[in-house]
């Protein structure tokens, strides 16, 4: 991540913050941290994939950015986040539950039961689970901020990716009764509802390989007019993780280009 040592503490919207994000080595994460170190913050930059981990922050010498490899399904690995970000970076500001995994598109009845778990386990149980490890670590900063990544089919589910898109569902409401009932601690608590991002996606979440007919088809109804950049989500990330968005809880905000509106 070269040019990231060069940030000066004491700048930018997130300055003298700490922030978890989890699934940091690529896309929404890895676009997420680097907008947040940008901004002035420290972050603990979590991911499943040690290698990808590594390979995305070839800067070891960046003090802005501590590398864990980490399960979000396991308790003792959140708390392993959790005590990093308290002992190398002075607290806990942030949380990014960016982290998911999804099955690829097909008929309902081809799930397989494994399948179905992966997908509640990673989306939803990994929530469950931040929840308990960070909330104590936010109230002993006076407050803070987490933010869940869910997915506009959360909001306009399709056939397909019918338990994926239920447990992003979770995820929306979930986020909106935590937001209530941390808000007297001054923790605030949002999500982002993304459209796909990134052709290398576009077969396993819309079911055909990608082509630019299929992706002009796949678009028709997408305002806009194009998928998700990571760099969108980090951007409203990031104003949701700063003071400019203090007043800001229990909100899913779409990030789609108007994908739930589209006809």
């Amino acid at each position: 991540m070269s040019g990231l040592h060069e940030v000066q503490t004491g700048t930018g919207r997130l300055a003298n913050k700490v922030a978890i994000v989890t699934g940091a080595a690529s896309g929404f994460g890895l676009a997420t941290v680097r907008k947040f170190i940008e901004e002035g913050a420290k972050v603990v930059a979590a991911d499943l994939n040690e290698q990808g981990l590594q390979k995305a922050y070839t800067d070891s010498a960046d003090t802005h950015v501590a590398l864990v490899t980490a399960n979000v399904t396991s308790s003792d690995d959140w708390q392993k986040m959790v005590d990093l970000a308290v002992t190398k970076f002075g607290g806990l500001d942030i949380l990014v539950n960016n982290a998911g995994t999804s099955y690829k598109n097909k008929p309902t009845l081809e799930v397989t039961e494994d399948e179905y778990d992966r997908v509640f386990a990673v989306n939803v149980k990994s929530i469950f689970l931040s929840v308990a490890a960070a909330i104590p670590a936010l109230k002993n900063r006076g407050g803070g901020a987490i933010i869940n990544v869910a997915s506009i089919g959360a909001m306009r589910p399709r056939p397909g990716l019918v338990w994926y898109n239920a447990s992003k569902g979770a995820v929306a409401n979930a986020t909106k009764g935590l937001a209530a009932e941390f808000g007297k601690d001054q923790i605030r608590i949002n999500a982002l509802c993304p459209l796909l991002s990134g052709t290398g996606l576009f077969e396993s979440f819309v079911g055909v390989p990608y082509t630019e007919e299929n992706m002009k088809k796949f678009l028709f109804n997408v305002p806009l007019g194009r998928l998700t950049d990571p760099k969108d989500v980090a951007n409203v990330a990031a104003f949701l993780a700063s003071d400019e968005g203090k007043f800001v809880t229990g909100v899913n905000l779409e990030v789609d280009g108007g994908r739930a509106v589209g006809s």
